[in-house]
């Protein structure tokens, strides 16, 4: 005789409870390496000029100006 099941899924509770953790555990993962990845992106580069503004930009423009022309 078939299981009887009374999800719409189609799983039961403790499989449910399973993807539920792996899920869970994942997903914290996933975000501990991107906050990780945005400290070290933010030591390299910070996205929110200082108070001399976009100062590394203008030097990097310079350059890019005397290389092309």
């Amino acid at each position: 005789m078939a299981e009887d099941r009374s999800s719409l899924s189609g799983v039961s509770d403790a499989e449910a409870k399973e993807f539920h953790a792996l899920f869970v555990s994942s997903f914290m993962g996933f975000m501990v390496v991107a906050v990780l990845a945005h400290v070290l992106a933010w030591a390299w580069r910070p996205w929110i000029p200082g108070p001399k503004g976009w100062a590394l930009l203008d030097s990097v423009s310079a350059v890019a100006t005397s290389l092309i022309g």
